[in-house]
């Protein structure tokens, strides 16, 4: 058994706008095994800035789990634990590895393109006329669920924009969501909420910076509007932390990346914990490539969560892996008259 690594850069389509700034490019990584014949592939889709293992011995990492890949998937996963993005790509190295073809990991009646996955409309940050041009192409599209990213620009512009929507959409027609990326201080986010919770919001994505439990849980307590955890998961290992986590917070929802919290172990992990505190829960993709969209998509389907999940990203780049996966009428569907192209 064999494993390589190799870096790919995907190009944005247009300039995207978070809180982190406008992005143009997305770097990824790849990992292939080679075993008797068979090939398996998977993405370490690392995002700078926010992923816990952007570190500057990130290829060292990449480089030793190729050359210890016959260590098998338990114990690399364990001795990678601080590197969620590689814990990912391994994964589905290893799944891609055992199908029979190597990106049906999951087969369901979603790979079948049977039955599809109800997504979010991702309305991107940017100034007033983008973000409404946004809007008005996922309304048109057949997008039933929303999510619009806020803090680019200022807040009551962004009750504005909001405001159209609900004008023209009851709640029952089209569900909004938004995130805040962590953009709210603690002094002023309970007035923000209340002000929000006024347009039938459905959620609210990390309303304050991670890291600060305590104010988080005297929001998630007083809250008019259900918040979702997202950041505030990333760069927690134990299992015991993450059911502390849980515990002190209490938040309604949390959102799981499996690219940023290790991979599928690491999001079943969350899940599980959530449960337990009856926090439902929801998964989105990372800026991935297709190959980490298609393993996150198979393996969402396989979870039953019929709520509208976030894995629109495949559309983004004008350079991305050709694959099935396509967008339509507000779903993720999976074509299988199209055919995967994985030439790097």
């Amino acid at each position: 058994m064999q494993a390589t690594y190799q870096k790919y850069i995907l190009n944005f389509k247009r300039p995207s706008g978070t809180s982190r700034g406008v992005l143009k490019t997305k770097e990824t990584w790849f990992i292939t095994i080679n075993d008797n014949g068979k090939q398996g592939i998977g993405e370490c889709g690392i995002l700078r800035t926010l992923s816990v293992d952007d570190r500057p011995d990130y290829e060292e990492k990449l480089k030793w789990a190729c050359e210890n890949i016959q260590l098998g998937t338990a114990i690399l996963l364990k001795e990678l634990c601080e590197f969620p993005s590689i814990q990912f790509g391994l994964e589905q190295a290893f799944l891609s590895l055992q199908s029979q073809t190597p990106f049906d990991l999951f087969p369901s009646e979603f790979t079948k393109g049977n039955q599809a996955i109800p997504i979010n409309g991702l309305v991107w940050m940017g100034d007033k006329a983008f973000m409404k041009s946004q809007i008005k192409e996922k309304l048109a599209t057949g997008f039933s669920c929303i999510k619009m990213k806020i803090g680019a620009i200022d807040f009551e512009t962004e009750m504005e924009l909001l405001r159209a929507i609900r004008k023209e959409f009851s709640s029952k027609e089209i569900e909004l969501r938004v995130d805040a990326n962590g953009g709210f201080s603690p002094a002023n986010a309970l007035d923000k909420l209340k002000r929000l919770s006024e347009l039938e919001i459905h959620s609210i994505e990390q309303p304050i910076k991670q890291g600060q439990f305590n104010e988080m849980a005297r929001l998630c307590e007083k809250t008019p509007l259900p918040i979702a955890l997202d950041e505030e998961l990333i760069g927690v290992f134990s299992v015991t932390k993450k059911e502390e986590i849980l515990q002190t917070i209490q938040p309604q929802y949390i959102i799981l990346k499996p690219s940023l919290i290790g991979g599928f172990k690491g999001s079943t992990e969350w899940i599980e914990n959530a449960e337990k505190q009856n926090i439902a829960w929801w998964i989105t993709s990372a800026l991935e490539s297709n190959v980490g969209l298609n393993a996150i998509a198979q393996w969402t389907f396989t979870q039953g969560n019929p709520m509208p999940q976030g894995l629109g990203t495949g559309g983004l780049y004008t350079n991305n892996i050709e694959a099935p996966l396509e967008i339509d009428k507000g779903s993720l569907k999976y074509n299988n008259s199209k055919k995967w192209n994985f030439n790097l």
